[in-house]
C-alpha cells in the first residue's frame, strides 16, 4: 500500500492515477479480509475500487488525462501532510495491540453484540444487527447526508440540455457501436449478472457480508457501466432520470417511516420489537424495509452524481459537433 501511495504522488499520468488508486482500493479490501472484516473489505472494494474508479474516470474525461506542470508548489502542502501523518501515528502508540483480550472495544458494548444479538435481533450477521438495529438512528444518518449530498450535486451540476434529433443521437450510437463492439457485447451478457448480485447482496446481508449499501454501490455500478458503452443518450431513455431522483427521496422516506411507525406503534424510534406479534419478526421485517431504503437511495444518488458529471461532457460534445457541421 505505501508502494502504491508512493506510485500515485509520482504519476502525472492522471489516467494511471486512477489505477493506481483502484488497485489500492483492492488491496485496502485485502487488509480488511486478513484482519476479518469482511463486511468493511466488501464495502471498500464496491465503493473505493469500483464506483470511485468510475466517478474519477468521468472527471478525468472532463479535465483532460495529463497533469499541467508548474501550477503550484506542494511543499506547503506536503509539510501538512507529513505533520498530520506523524499526529496519527503518534496518536496510534497508545492504542492497544490487534487482536489483545484486554482492549476496551472487547470490554464494553462488543461482548452484549456477540452474546446477546442472535437472541435479541435473530440475524447471523453481527455487522447487519449493529448497523440496522442497535445504530439505527445513527445509520438513517448517514443515509440522510449521502442523500443531501445527491441533492448538492443536482443543484450545482444541473444543466439544461438541448435537444439533439433522434439522427444525431443514432449515428452517434452506431459510430460507438462499431468502435466498441466486443466490449458492449461482453457488456450486454455481464450486466444482468451484475444486477442479479447487487439483489442478492441486498437480501443476503442478514446472514452474510452485504447489505443496501453495497448492493446500491453495485447496482450503480453496472447502470454507470451501461451508460458508459452504450452512450448517456441511450441511457436516458432507459434510465428516467426524474424516477431516479424520485427513488432517492422514497429510500429517506421508506427509512424514516419505519421509525415513525414504530413511535406510533408503542415502542421506541427504529424499534422493530413493535412492528410484528413476535420481536424476532418484527426485526427481521425492519431491517428488510431499512436496507431497501439504504440501496434505493445509494444507487440512485450515484447515478444522480454520474449522470451529471457526465452531463456535463457530452453537452460540449454535442456543442462542438453542431458547430463542426455547420457550413462555414
Amino acid at each position: 500500500m505505501v508502494i502504491v501511495a508512493f506510485a500515485i504522488i509520482r504519476m502525472k499520468d492522471l489516467f494511471a492515477v486512477v489505477m493506481l488508486l483502484g488497485i489500492y482500493g483492492l488491496i485496502s479490501a485485502s487488509f480488511f479480509i486478513v484482519m476479518d472484516a469482511v463486511d468493511v473489505a466488501f464495502t471498500e472494494a464496491a465503493v473505493g475500487a469500483g464506483i470511485s474508479t468510475l466517478l474519477m474516470l468521468v472527471v478525468i474525461a472532463m479535465t483532460g488525462r495529463k497533469e499541467k506542470a508548474n501550477r503550484h508548489k506542494p511543499f506547503s502542502a506536503l509539510f501538512i501532510v507529513l505533520v498530520t501523518g506523524g499526529l496519527l501515528i503518534y496518536g496510534t502508540l497508545d492504542m492497544p495491540h490487534i487482536g489483545a483480550v484486554d482492549a476496551p472495544i472487547h470490554k464494553h458494548v462488543a461482548p452484549r453484540y456477540i452474546n446477546d444479538s442472535m437472541a435479541e435481533i435473530g440475524v447471523p450477521n453481527i455487522v447487519t444487527s449493529v448497523l440496522a438495529s442497535y445504530r439505527a438512528f445513527d445509520t438513517f444518518g448517514e443515509v440522510v447526508v449521502i442523500f443531501t449530498a445527491g441533492i448538492g450535486v443536482l443543484t450545482l451540476l444541473s444543466v439544461a440540455r438541448r435537444k439533439e434529433s433522434e439522427e444525431e443521437i443514432s449515428s452517434i450510437n452506431d459510430s460507438m457501436h462499431e468502435q466498441h463492439l466486443v466490449i458492449r457485447i461482453v457488456a450486454k451478457m455481464l450486466i444482468p449478472f451484475i444486477f442479479l448480485f447487487a439483489l442478492y447482496v441486498q437480501f443476503h446481508g442478514d446472514f452474510g457480508p452485504g447489505g443496501g449499501f453495497q448492493a446500491g454501490v453495485i447496482f450503480a455500478a453496472a447502470t454507470i457501466l451501461y451508460a458508459m458503452l452504450f452512450g448517456l443518450s441511450t441511457a436516458r431513455k432507459v434510465i428516467n432520470q426524474t424516477f431516479i431522483q424520485l427513488i432517492a427521496a422514497i429510500g429517506v422516506l421508506l427509512y424514516g417511516s419505519v421509525g415513525i411507525v414504530s413511535l406510533m406503534s408503542g415502542g421506541n424510534f427504529f424499534d422493530y420489537n413493535v412492528l410484528a406479534s413476535d420481536p424476532i419478526a418484527g426485526q427481521h421485517l425492519g431491517i428488510l424495509l431499512i436496507e431497501w431504503g439504504v440501496g434505493c437511495t445509494v444507487a440512485s444518488v450515484m447515478i444522480i452524481i454520474f449522470f451529471n458529471f457526465a452531463g456535463r461532457q457530452e453537452l460540449h460534445q454535442q456543442k462542438e459537433r453542431v458547430q463542426n457541421q455547420e457550413p462555414s
